[in-house]
């Protein structure tokens, strides 16, 4: 037998069943709390997408000043935080070396710091010593104009990686302490990362400090890109081509291929005369990384021989790497 519902049932019914819609209605409609003091922070995610950038200017400086002053020298990234200015200011060493950094197009500045116990001993190998750790104290006059080029090879190379984003960096000048305070105010959120720099016999920190706006106005910018695929700077392929220049390949003056036979070469001795099946005027054939770079006449050179090029040169090798590095 059905059972029958009475108007008391029916209005029960109804309202029940409002009273769940007004709950679930209450839920979706609840406010969310904002908490200003968040405002400008960057999540760990976006730390890590900035981090990739500053992993590759970690290697790049450890090639490239590794190799300008003919030592080992081990650069990695140790530490990014988030901080107010008036919480790495108060990190800063006392001596040590600052300089603003000049970011654009944002027209804003930034500030870099090199620990002294770095300075010194970087100062000392381009001066003719070993790089030894010293007593931490200022640069002279002298010492100071020597670091300078350093420091710009640093800023060169924190282009190179940070380009790829949009942005350039300039050197600014040389900031003395009562000065760096009014870089920024003390309360501004800033992304301090931390460079770790390893020397034969020393070591120190170089500690990059940038405003927050500019970096989450980059992490902006790279969300929008996407997938698409980044092409290098101009900077960063020209430092490609001159890396690549100095990459030491085999290479070969040979004749060009011919068929022997078997029993001609079962047969050879020492003094034995081989016929080549070449012609008298017959080229030979300079050769890179086994691929055919020119036609060539072998000629003497003094105590050497050597390969006279014959038409236009081209190299497959340096045009793939090139290709690739686009």
């Amino acid at each position: 037998m059905e059972k029958q519902l009475g108007q008391s049932g029916i209005d029960a019914l109804f309202s029940a069943a409002m009273a769940q819609n007004e709950s679930v209605l209450h839920e979706l409609d609840a406010p969310e709390l904002y908490n200003f003091k968040r405002a400008g922070q960057i999540s760990s995610e976006q730390l890590k997408a900035i981090s990739t950038l500053n992993d590759q200017f970690a290697r790049n400086l450890m090639h490239t000043l590794g190799g300008w002053l003919r030592m080992h020298f081990d650069v990695k990234l140790v530490a990014g935080e988030q901080l107010t200015y008036g919480e790495f200011v108060s990190r800063l060493g006392k001596p040590t070396y600052m300089c603003s950094i000049r970011v654009e197009p944002f027209d804003a500045l930034g500030l870099m710091e090199i620990e002294l116990s770095l300075a010194l001993p970087v100062v000392d190998v381009l001066l003719g010593g070993v790089g030894q750790a010293a007593e931490v104290r200022e640069l002279t006059d002298i010492e100071e104009e020597v670091f300078w080029s350093v420091v710009q090879m640093i800023v060169q190379e924190l282009n190179v990686a940070w380009q790829q984003v949009g942005l350039e960096l300039l050197f600014e000048k040389r900031e003395m302490e009562d000065k760096v305070l009014r870089i920024m105010t003390a309360g501004e959120k800033t992304l301090c990362m931390s460079f770790e720099v390893r020397m034969p016999e020393a070591q120190g920190v170089v500690n990059l400090c940038l405003p927050a706006s500019i970096v989450n106005a980059i992490l902006r910018r790279m969300v929008a890109e996407g997938d698409r695929p980044r092409r290098r700077s101009k900077e960063a392929r020209g430092r490609m081509r001159e890396l690549v220049s100095e990459v030491v390949v085999g290479g070969t003056v040979q004749f060009p291929p011919l068929r022997l036979r078997v029993r001609e070469l079962a047969t050879l001795e020492p003094g034995t005369l081989l016929r080549l099946p070449l012609a008298a005027h017959c080229d030979a054939e300079l050769r890179v990384g086994g691929l055919m770079f020119s036609r060539a006449h072998i000629v003497s050179s003094g105590e050497h021989k050597g390969g006279q090029l014959i038409g236009d040169a081209s190299l497959p090798v340096v045009s793939t790497i090139t290709s690739h590095a686009n």
